[in-house]
């Protein structure tokens, strides 16, 4: 059986009592350097998650058999390793445990319902922001080549005037969580937010 688990925005805190429950009867932990060092003591073999998916899935094929967890940030399903799986094995010897995504995280922090939210990512991917941007409630994972300050250039770019809530390090003890203006961001362009969630706004957040 392969059971892909969500394990959070990254602190322990965060992580399901079904998450912890079946890396505890995992065989075999499947994760990023960042993922597996979360379960130091993890008695099982690991195997470490890298960026060629296609070796991935045919381990996968010729070990489903074996009681394999694949870790997964956030949630599996929220532009995440889940799809690619459920993808390949066609939901066959497969089981998601869901996790609480960053984006989540971020708006429950800041007490922003999510009933009318766009929930994207910009992971491996160029967001359609003359699309995106029509929106009044936005909230994105991004990475390394679209993040805040290329998001804020978007936005400015376009003539909108918003409001972006920046999480960075989210539920770690390096969290912070700061509220600006797109021209501000685009300002402090020189500010690393390492691992981050964005919210997009029309107005500031209540």
């Amino acid at each position: 059986m392969i059971t892909v688990v969500g394990i959070g925005p990254g602190a322990a805190a965060n992580q399901t009592l079904a998450a912890l429950e079946a890396i505890r009867q995992a065989e075999v932990l499947v994760g990023g350097k960042r993922h597996l060092a979360e379960f130091p003591h993890f008695n099982g073999k690991t195997r470490r998650l890298d960026a060629d998916v296609d070796g991935l899935m045919q381990w996968l094929e010729q070990n489903q058999h074996r009681q394999i967890i694949v870790l997964a940030s956030g949630d599996p399903l929220f532009y995440g390793i889940g799809k690619r799986i459920t993808e390949h094995f066609f939901g066959q010897n497969i089981r998601i445990i869901s996790g609480i995504s960053s984006i989540q995280y971020l708006c429950a922090q800041i007490l922003l319902d999510m009933n009318d939210i766009y929930l994207t990512s910009s992971h491996g991917r160029k967001p359609d922001f003359d699309w995106l941007l029509q929106h009044e409630k936005i909230a994105m994972v991004t990475d390394d080549a679209i993040g805040p300050y290329q998001i804020a250039q978007e936005i400015l770019a376009r003539g909108q005037q918003r409001h972006m809530v920046i999480g960075k390090n989210l539920s770690h003890e390096q969290e912070q969580i700061i509220c600006l203006q797109a021209e501000q961001v685009v300002q402090r362009g020189d500010i690393d937010y390492g691992l981050n969630a964005v919210v997009i706004l029309n107005g500031e957040p209540e």
